[in-house]
């Protein structure tokens, strides 16, 4: 949580004005028993009419200067408060941004988003309070103390003073309250535990409520959400009955306090020692801290949960990407080879075995590549280490005839066009999706983008055109058509390297064909992978990778893969049948 204080930069003067201000209020309520003595030692007891007004007067005053105070405290405390808040989303969401696939892969979505959302928002109420209260309410129980002792002090005897009460019972709140306190922390650290297993389990359930009714795991779900929500309530149940004991405890100790300074400040009326109107400024004082030691318990108990809080989003900025950006920018390599992989290499962390093996091959520039094998045994994962959102464990893998390591990532993606195997659409209109690929783009650029990518029919079938709206991850296109326009997105870029990560598998064949047969009379003559479950979609290619268990079983045509892999006549008869073989 120190390593966050360090947003707080630019932010000193209101860190300085806002306690201050705060303790300029509570001079002022500490004032209001005094004049409230007064009013009843002299406008009362002398039926002085005027000069309850006048006091009452300075009460509104009093009133009005601390209300006055505290607004300046409260603006320029949420003023601190929202400005570091946004300064380290801002630094949190850049060091995610920076995090290899690797890192994000360990860490979890639902993780990075309870950081970013909920851990967040509690410590920005922790700051606010914080600056508020934090200065006010020690204040206030010692100024409120040395304040009784100043009214008492004409009384002769220590222990004859109902100010001496006020030793007694501040250390007794103070006690209870804490001690209360100190159990209650770990057990709230509990619960926020549990409430972040509740949001995961609701943010799986509302992510995959498709799959859920498809499997029909409704009831199982509910039976699941109901246990983890139960377990939540328990916790809080419990912590909450231990934190309700504070309450009766302290009115118990304060109002035995009152009873004995009641009791000893009549005897002192009775004696002449004290006014009618001092014993009821010592009773106002007594209400004074024990309002103020709960709402210093309050405080503490939410400063805590915002030091565990921050700890967690600290803990995301401890993470260093796996992943160092190399120095190289823009170069015009002319290496005859597009992409070069030697000897690699790649388990994931945490792996038992490598994931892909001794992988050797080369691409020239403007050939197509297609990428063929069984589910698990590697495709996406050697697609992903061209653009290095993984590094290679073994070996090294050349674009351009230059070791990918040696560029910045900015550099590296501007060469290449990603098509993921799940199509990503973000909420906007068309337009500003394709923008994506090349924010510079114009509408006919658009226009041909999706034409080459098959998609021209989406545009005639919509009445806004560009800018038809999309709603967030495209949930108002068909799969295909999302597919289409997620490859237009990548083609606007005309990227030298153009990777189809399993990107048509929801194409039928002759869209697929058009598609492909479109791609391959583009001006900018990219190089292509393609990675398909299709036999189809790699079989015209001028080479194809056949990967088997993290390695390549077999490279060349699709007649002589037929004839020399296995692997790959078995996935060309799966999908075509025997007789074709022949």
């Amino acid at each position: 949580m120190k390593k966050l204080l360090a947003y707080m930069r630019g932010y000193y003067k209101e860190c300085i004005i806002s306690p201050l201000f705060k303790m300029l209020e509570a001079v002022f309520e500490l004032l209001v028993p005094l004049v409230i003595a007064n009013i009843i030692d002299i406008g009362i007891a002398n039926d002085d009419k005027a000069y309850i007004i006048k006091m009452c007067i300075l009460l509104v005053i009093f009133a009005t200067v601390g209300l006055s105070c505290t607004l300046v405290a409260q603006y320029f405390a949420a003023k601190a408060a929202v400005g570091f808040s946004c300064k380290v989303k801002h630094s949190l969401f850049s060091h995610i941004q920076s995090l290899s696939y690797s890192e994000i892969d360990e860490l979890g979505t639902s993780t990075m988003i309870t950081r970013m959302t909920s851990d967040m928002n509690q410590v920005q109420t922790g700051v606010n309070l914080t600056l508020r209260l934090f200065m006010r309410s020690p204040i206030v129980v010692f100024g409120a103390m040395i304040m009784a002792f100043y009214v008492d002090r004409t009384s002769s005897s220590f222990f004859e003073r109902p100010a001496t009460t006020f030793v007694l019972a501040i250390p007794l709140l103070a006690i209870v309250v804490f001690g209360i306190m100190c159990i209650s922390i770990p057990l709230f650290k509990k619960v926020q535990a549990r409430l972040d297993k509740v949001l995961n389990r609701t943010r799986e359930n509302l992510t995959g409520v498709r799959v859920i009714r498809a499997f029909g795991k409704e009831n199982d779900e509910i039976s699941e959400f109901k246990a983890e929500t139960y377990s939540l309530f328990s916790a809080q149940t419990f912590v909450g009955k231990i934190s309700a004991i504070m309450n009766p405890a302290t009115f118990a100790i304060i109002n035995f306090a009152i009873v004995m300074l009641i009791w000893n400040g009549a005897i002192q009326v009775n004696s002449g020692s004290l006014s009618q109107g001092q014993v009821i400024a010592l009773y106002n004082y007594m209400s004074q801290i024990l309002i103020e030691l709960i709402k210093l318990a309050n405080l503490i108990i939410n400063i805590t949960k915002s030091v565990a809080c921050g700890n967690r989003v600290q803990a995301i900025f401890e993470i260093q990407p796996s992943i160092i950006d190399g120095a190289l920018k823009d170069t015009d390599n002319c290496s005859e080879n597009a992409i070069e992989f030697r000897n690699v290499s790649m388990k994931y962390p945490k792996a038992s075995e490598n994931s892909l093996d001794d992988i050797n091959f080369s691409v020239k520039r403007g050939e197509t590549v297609g990428i063929v094998g069984a589910t698990g045994s590697g495709k996406t994962t050697l697609v992903n280490l061209i653009s290095r959102f993984y590094d290679v464990t073994d070996g090294e893998i050349l674009v351009d005839g230059i070791n990918v390591k040696e560029y910045c990532s900015e550099s590296l993606l501007n060469k290449i066009g990603v098509v993921p195997q799940k199509a990503v659409l973000f909420r906007g209109t068309l337009r500003d999706n394709m923008k994506w690929g090349n924010e510079n783009a114009t509408d006919q650029e658009m226009i041909e983008a999706i034409s080459v990518a098959q998609g021209k029919d989406i545009l005639l079938s919509k009445k806004d055109g560009l800018d038809m709206f999309i709603d967030q991850g495209g949930k108002n296109l068909s799969g295909g058509q999302k597919q289409r326009l997620t490859i237009a997105r990548a083609l606007i870029k005309k990227p030298k390297i153009l990777i189809l990560d399993d990107s048509s598998s929801a194409l039928d064949y002759a869209t697929d064909a058009s598609l492909r047969s479109a791609i391959s009379k583009l001006d900018f003559n990219p190089t292509t992978i393609i990675v398909s479950q299709r036999a189809s979609s790699v079989m015209h290619a001028d080479k194809i990778i056949v990967l088997d268990d993290g390695k390549i079983v077999g490279i060349g045509y699709h007649k002589d893969l037929l004839k020399q892999c296995s692997v790959y006549s078995e996935i060309y008869a799966s999908q075509f049948g025997k007789e074709e073989l022949v």
